[in-house]
């Protein structure tokens, strides 16, 4: 049977929480965790799923990454940096 440690515990973002509480939303944190005998580590990303107005779902990546991107809109499967996801959330919510 597979075991898996938890690692670390992964918390939403405060700007973005700001920003969504014009709108219906839920957020799932992340995590990181290990498979125990392995060095093998699973990342589940920070999920703020949104209903109204338009649903959609932005997930959020603790990743050391070149440009600095973090941020994926699952239906565009495009990377987002926070400036431009704080831009997309304020549109949402005009």
């Amino acid at each position: 049977m597979l075991n898996f440690k938890l690692e670390e515990r992964i918390k939403p973002n405060e700007e973005i929480l700001v920003l969504l509480q014009k709108t219906d939303y839920k957020v799932v944190n992340g995590a990181v965790k290990i498979l125990e005998g392995t060095n093998v580590k699973m990342i589940f990303p920070v999920q703020y799923i949104i209903y109204k107005p338009v649903q959609t779902t932005i997930l959020e990546y603790r990743v050391n990454d070149i440009n600095n991107k973090p941020y994926i809109i699952e239906e565009e499967n495009q990377k987002y940096s926070l400036r431009e996801i704080k831009k997309f959330l304020s549109q949402l919510t005009k």
